[in-house]
């Protein structure tokens, strides 16, 4: 049109920007948007909410805020516009401010206002102030049978742990539709309702791939992954697409079982779908990620390795998943390289990071490095050392044998340290049998966590190492006379499929005799082969013996 002279008016203009909106082309926009400010149209209150609104949908908060600036005249279009701008792209705080200098104005917002605000809220997890909001809607009457205002209460409250209040509001819907019913689901299921959210999910009458996907994050956040996988197994059968996140969760359980052959099979699935570990809307990076934290999580350090290597493209996330892999799979060496590729690479790290290099430094037995690596990282990048990363610390001095530098680190601590902190100390006091710091140690634990039999149990066995029996019955006394009961240890294997479960002190077991028997056997060979055992494990071994010939 423009090219043939034809005389281009508002509506011609707003019908361009929302196929730009549509297409998310920010370019073109721009271009009418230059358009526009050499006519008449450029102070028109419809022309400028249309821009503000384009911007927003191409996620150009900046040249959104320029546009609503520039407005001579404004309307509640035009405020809805820039709040739903910040609400959709962040930072949703700023969504609050707008709606705030909204009602400073004297505008009076409607439902899509309340509906953008209440979603900001569920942003940002503000219950209060989305409680405020819901006051205002019932006060000014604006729920009535407004369907998005009704689904963004119900997400908001559900995003904030709100299920029954989000159930309340669900309820009293005239009209509800899979977004709400979605929103239901997801609630549930974080506030470890799975049943329940497993029940809703059934009696929708529509899904799509969120709503599958709602349930199978919510199955692998609270611990049910063979549910996950079966869920999965259900959408393939149905037909259904998976998404970047479906294999996000999927990869998930496969890492949180340790399953290394499922996780291949998952891997296959992802490979199907053409995903190629790219930026983009629907970011497969994601996936890439998500496939190196299992890769690593499953044992497999070469696979997690290729799948980094044919990454098209990596975040942060990818550089972590790696050196963090690379540590606790006891590849430290290779993980201090990976960090200082990353540096080089311009990729900043963050405290997740951090736990990775000092976790590496502590298998590799590199003191000097982990203490240079401890302080840089206020001095070089900027980050405050939390609680984790002098637990690392700990850790490493005490596997090197520097147990009054470990204990004079937990001294000093910005922060309160906790029972986890204080038992990492005293394992390393057991490895280098320092009787005298063991038993400070385990009444710093003791006054944190009294019921926590660890404690008792390590300052026994370091007792029986050193042959101090009346010691160990002592400990052992205290135990009962406090009522703290240890818990038994416990394995299992996996074998076709079926899992089976060893107990110390097992007595039911249907093959109890036979194992006891293979045990003895072991046990001989290991004495053999020049293993000696703790007194404490001894002592558990002739329990266990004595329990068999009970039996």
């Amino acid at each position: 049109m423009h090219r043939e002279d034809f005389v281009l008016n508002e509506y011609s203009f707003g019908s361009a920007l929302s196929a730009c909106s549509g297409l998310k082309n920010i370019k073109i926009g721009a271009q009418i948007h230059a358009l526009i400010a050499k006519t008449r149209f450029f102070s028109n209150v419809y022309m400028g909410s249309a821009l503000v609104d384009m911007y927003g949908k191409c996620g150009s908060v900046s040249c959104g805020q320029r546009a609503f600036d520039d407005m001579s005249e404004r309307n509640r279009v035009s405020w809805n516009s820039l709040i739903t701008c910040y609400e959709q792209n962040g930072p949703a705080s700023a969504a609050l401010q707008v709606f705030l200098r909204m009602m400073d104005c004297g505008i009076e917002p409607d439902e899509l206002t309340y509906a953008s605000v209440v979603s900001a809220c569920a942003s940002l997890s503000a219950i209060k102030a989305g409680k405020q909001i819901h006051a205002r809607v019932v006060k000014c009457n604006k729920l009535r049978d407004d369907l998005v205002l009704g689904n963004a209460l119900v997400d908001m409250y559900a995003k904030c742990n709100k299920i029954n209040e989000a159930r309340c509001i669900f309820d009293r819907m005239p009209v509800r539709n899979v977004v709400s019913e979605t929103s239901m689901v997801s609630g549930y299921a974080k506030v470890a309702s799975v049943r329940t959210a497993r029940l809703m999910f059934a009696k929708m009458m529509e899904r799509n791939i969120v709503s599958w996907n709602a349930l199978i994050a919510g199955y692998t956040q609270n611990g049910e992954n063979e549910e996950a996988l079966r869920l999965f197994r259900l959408l393939k059968r149905e037909s259904v697409c998976p998404t970047h996140y479906t294999f996000g969760n999927l990869l998930n359980a496969c890492a949180n079982l340790t399953d290394l052959q499922l996780g291949r099979q998952a891997h296959t699935h992802v490979l199907k779908h053409g995903f190629r570990f790219q930026f983009g809307e629907e970011s497969d990076i994601f996936v890439g990620n998500s496939l190196i934290d299992m890769y690593m999580k499953c044992g497999s350090v070469e696979d997690a390795n290729l799948v980094f290597k044919t990454m098209m493209e990596r975040d942060w996330v990818s550089w972590n998943a790696m050196i963090v892999g690379y540590a606790q799979n006891g590849y430290g060496n290779k993980a201090l390289e990976l960090f200082k590729n990353m540096l080089a690479s311009g990729e900043k790290p963050d405290h997740v990071t951090m736990i990775g290099v000092l976790c590496a430094c502590s298998h590799a037995g590199l003191v000097e490095e982990g203490r240079h690596h401890f302080s840089s990282m206020s001095r070089e990048h900027g980050l405050v050392p939390l609680k984790d990363h002098y637990t690392c610390m700990v850790d490493l001095l005490g596997r090197a044998g520097c147990l009054d530098e470990a204990k004079n680190l937990i001294e000093t601590m910005p922060m309160k340290p906790d029972a986890v902190v204080w038992g990492s100390l005293l394992g390393a006091c057991k490895v280098h049998r320092n009787i005298r710091l063991g038993k400070y140690v385990t009444e710093k634990i003791l006054e944190i966590d009294p019921s926590n039999s660890g404690p008792y149990v390590l300052l026994s066995n370091m007792y029986a190492e050193l042959g101090r029996w009346g010691d160990v019955v002592r400990v052992r006394k205290l135990m009962r006379k406090r009522g703290v009961i240890k818990q038994p240890g416990c394995s299992w294997i996996e074998v076709q499929g079926h899992v089976s479960v060893f107990m110390v002190k097992d007595k039911k077991h249907p093959q109890r005799k036979a194992i006891y028997s293979v045990l003895n056997a072991l046990i001989k060979q290991m004495k053999r082969a020049g293993y000696l055992p703790d007194a404490g494990d001894e002592e558990a071994h002739e329990e266990l013996a004595t329990s068999a010939a009970v039996g």
